[in-house]
Order: C-alpha cells, then structure tokens, then sequence
C-alpha cells in the first residue's frame, strides 16, 4: 500500500515541504531514498523502539521510503514522526485518511516521547501557504507555530498521542494565540533603561541621534567609563518593532534554534554581542549546514563589538558587505543563500592597550608608536562605515551619586520615533531606504543641502581639524538626524557643527 504523508526543509530562512512516501509490498527490505543524511537513515532505529513501546511496529515487509523532491538534501532527525505516520498507515495500523491532511515533523526518542525541533515558524508559514489542515509537532514548538493563524497546531507529548489524534481515538484542540493581542501586550519590555545610567548625557544624546538615523557608532574611552553598559541599552530607545518585523527576527532565531522551549514571538529588538575570539563564519553565518551568523540574529536590531581592535581582521573585514547591503549571501557549490543582516553596529574599543590615553587622570604607560598600531587594527574601510566616533570619558563620583534621575529610554523613544517619522515621510518613493543612514552619496547632496555659513563652518572644521574625505558625506548624514530630531526642515549650523563633534578618529593626530 502506498501513503504519502508531508514534511518540510528549512533551507536559509524559508522552507520547503517533502512528500514522504511510503510503499509496503511483499518482501523483506528497508529502503530509504531521496538524499536523506545519516541522521535521518538512523531514525529506522529510533522509529523502531519508539513504536515497540505502544504496542506497535515497523512492518517485516519491503518498505520502500522516498523523500521527494530527491535532489535537496534532508537533514537531521525532525522527519522521525512524518516517516512513522506513514509506516503505521501503510501498513494498515492506522487509519490512512487524515495522514496527508496534516504536516507532521518531530524527533523520536527510543521511549516514543518527542523532542523539540529548530525552524519552526517557517515550516508552519509554508504549511498555510500549501493548504494543509494543520501541523503536528511536538508540544514545546507548539506556541512557536502558533503565531501563524488560519492554521490547525496540534502540539503532542509522544508518538503515541499522534497516533491516536490521526486515528481518531483522542481529540486535541489545536492551539490558538491571539498574536496581536501577546505582540501588543509585550512589544518594548525590556529590562535595562537609560533612567539606570548616571551623567554620560553626552553618550546618550550620541545614542539618540544613532538610533534617530539608524547609524553605526564606535566608543572610545578607558575601561569602566560605561561603553557597554550604555550600548545594552541603545535597543530600549529604538522604535518599536513592527509586525512584519517581528515575524522576521523571530523566523532567523527559529532556523537558529534560539528561540528556547515554549518561546512565542520576539517582541523587543535583538541585542547580540559575540566574543572577540568568533570565527568568521560564526559572525557572518555559513557552515556545512548553512545557518545564519550573528549578523543576521542581530536583523532588526543591534550587534555590539566590545573590544573591537582585538577582534581578528579577517573577522571585521568579512562585515563589510553585509554592512553596506543590509543581507549576507553564502554561497555553496549546489545552493545560494540569503540571510537578512539588517542591523546597527555599535563598537566600543580602549584608546590604547593599557587603556588609558587621554585619561583625564591616569597616565598611559603606552609607548611612543603604539597607540598608532593599536588603532590601526581597525581598517579605514570599516571605520568609513560608522557615522559617529563618540569618546566616553569616566563618570566623576558627584555624577554617579546624584539623586536627579536620568530621563528614561520611554521618553528618548518618543523622539526617535517622531524623526524616524519624519525619515519615513522623506523616502516614500525609495522603499529600499528607510532611514538616513542608509542615503547613498548622490541622494546626500540633494537631501543634506546646507546654506553658505555651514559650508564655511564645514570647510573650516575639516581644513582645521584635519578631517578626511571619508567624514564629509558621514557629518552631513549625521547633521540630517539631528535637524529631524530637532523638527528642523533644513540643516542648521548648530546641527552641523554637533555632528562635527562625532567624528574623532577621522582627526588627524588624534593619536599622535
């Protein structure tokens, strides 16, 4: 008897359904076929026990499975559960009619219970998609699915609750989340708040204006003056995330497998901060399997790089496309694969090895030379590709036992929000561009137009500072946000010359 029952492959960050099929005739052989890895040719074994301990069995004919379509290859253990439905059901154990109306995935263990698996909102989206009448899967994926309606989720513990729902012998109401309700109810809950940090009103404003214009920033100061205690807040002052948004970032931490057991959908915006030993293809994604890097987990949100000169310069330099085209793309001999990277970089690095150049009190035991090489781990392609270079001095100790409290992240989200707004409204008809930082040079010159005293201000700031070429489009970008946070409809000389201020390390001599 032939069944087919439907499963799916996660390949990037959508998925793709598999027709399993399943022929039992006269005969002795098992035969599996359709390129399937060695982690689906040992759930033979595991289907085997699984079903040994409910009083069923794999059948002692030839079995014949394949998995179309043959030529992508299915990998890992999820189709444990999809291969035993249509054994039991060619066989005659169950019931075969409902098989086929369901998309089944779950790994087996030998005790019959299901174990979680990764990609799952993408398999429930492409399920919709394709007409099926639900999806069974294991319980602790169930909420995860469940984001996406019109859609029957039928979460089981073990095979033995699948076999008897497919039989109808046991009924399980499928699970419902009312998504807007969870999204609306939890959208911007975070735990850390710019209210916590005491003076550094410099770095927050330098905060506001990157998360008003979605620019990359780098901090530069001694260690303990605050950079990253301040970078894990810069995503509570971010705009909220959208729907569309959410569904994204939740689609990659799926595929990743970091959503953890009984996660629903991701409501705050991403914040990742990745070790400076990372390889490569850890940041930027890849692998024999291709999943995505920490770039694209940080997708609608922010990626912090403490410590940036002692990460290793192949590292840094593999980001500079995916900062630039907002994606990565791994390519593999039979399969190219897109991953989302649209994040904000936010940087933090020590003047000097000892950390303590330029410290208004402690001296640098650097020698001559050596604050040059150290900075210039970092490569000028990089550096062209952050807008503000903002110097974190330590907080003095009147600052930090003040009782005046800080403004809270709620209060620097409203603004951010109306100059994003105001973005918006600007680049209606380009839709690839959302924000100001991601103007290429040629729309700079017709949105960044400033009056004949900036450009003296400009000229005179770059003759006399020794700024490069580099920073000419970046001041003008930055100088854009802050006039949309001030409501100003054109470039105003003050804000010229604060975006003049954010840009250090482009100074020449800074470290002489």
């Amino acid at each position: 008897m032939l069944i087919k029952t439907y499963g799916s492959a996660v390949q990037g960050v959508n998925a793709y359904t598999i027709t399993i099929e399943v022929n039992v005739s006269a005969g002795t052989k098992y035969t599996l076929v359709g390129l399937p890895d060695n982690a689906v040719k040992e759930g033979e074994l595991r289907i085997e026990s699984a079903l040994k301990q409910y009083g069923y069995k794999v059948p002692r004919q030839k079995v014949v499975i394949n998995m179309a379509p043959a030529d992508i290859r299915k990998e890992g253990s999820a189709y444990d559960l999809p291969i035993a439905m249509g054994l039991l059901a060619a066989s005659g154990q169950i019931k075969p009619d409902r098989v086929s109306q369901y998309m089944i995935m779950g790994e087996l263990s030998l005790d019959g219970s299901l174990r979680p698996i990764k990609g799952v909102l993408p398999i429930a989206i492409q399920a919709r998609k394709e007409g099926f009448k639900g999806i069974i899967l294991p319980a602790q994926n169930a909420q995860e699915a469940a984001i996406v309606n019109n859609l029957d989720v039928i979460g089981v513990a073990n095979i033995l609750e699948a076999i008897e729902f497919l039989d109808e012998h046991r009924n399980i109401e499928p699970l419902v989340i009312d998504t807007r309700e969870v999204f609306q109810n939890t959208v911007d809950q975070y735990a850390a708040d710019f209210a916590d940090v005491q003076g550094q009103e410099n770095i927050k404003r330098a905060l506001e204006i990157a998360a008003a214009g979605g620019h990359n920033v780098i901090m530069i100061g001694p260690p303990g003056a605050g950079k990253t205690m301040l970078a894990k807040r810069l995503p509570s002052v971010l705009p909220p995330l959208s729907m569309h948004e959410a569904l994204e970032t939740t689609k990659i931490h799926s595929v990743a497998g970091k959503l953890g057991e009984a996660a629903s959908l991701l409501t705050t915006r991403p914040y990742r901060s990745p070790h400076h030993t990372i390889s490569d293809v850890a940041l930027v994604g890849g692998g024999s399997i291709p999943q995505p890097g920490e770039i694209s987990l940080a997708h609608n949100g922010v990626l912090f790089l403490d410590e940036l000169p002692e990460f290793k310069r192949t590292v840094l330099e593999v980001m500079r496309q995916p900062l630039e085209e907002r994606r990565v793309t791994i390519s593999r001999a039979k399969t190219t694969l897109d991953f989302p990277a649209n994040f904000m970089l936010i940087a933090s690095m020590n003047p000097c090895p000892c950390g303590y150049y330029n410290h208004p009190e402690k001296e640098c035991v650097c020698g001559p030379g050596v604050v040059q090489r150290y900075l210039n781990k970092v490569s000028g392609p990089l550096l062209d590709r952050i807008d503000l270079h903002v110097e974190v001095t330590p907080v003095t100790f009147d600052e930090m036992t003040a009782t005046r409290k800080s403004e809270e992240s709620a209060t620097v989200r409203e603004r951010v929000v109306q100059a994003r707004e105001r973005q918006t409204h600007r680049f209606k008809e380009v839709p690839q561009i959302h924000s100001n930082a991601m103007m290429p040079s040629q729309m700079v010159k017709e949105v960044c137009q400033i009056n004949d005293a900036g450009r003296t201000l400009l000229k005179t700031a770059m003759e006399r500072l020794g700024l490069s070429a580099r920073a000419y489009d970046r001041i003008l970008k930055v100088s854009r946000t802050i006039a949309d946070l001030a409501d100003s409809p054109e470039i105003k000389i003050e804000h010229l010359a604060e975006a003049i201020q954010y840009r250090s390390l482009d100074r020449e001599g800074w470290a002489g």
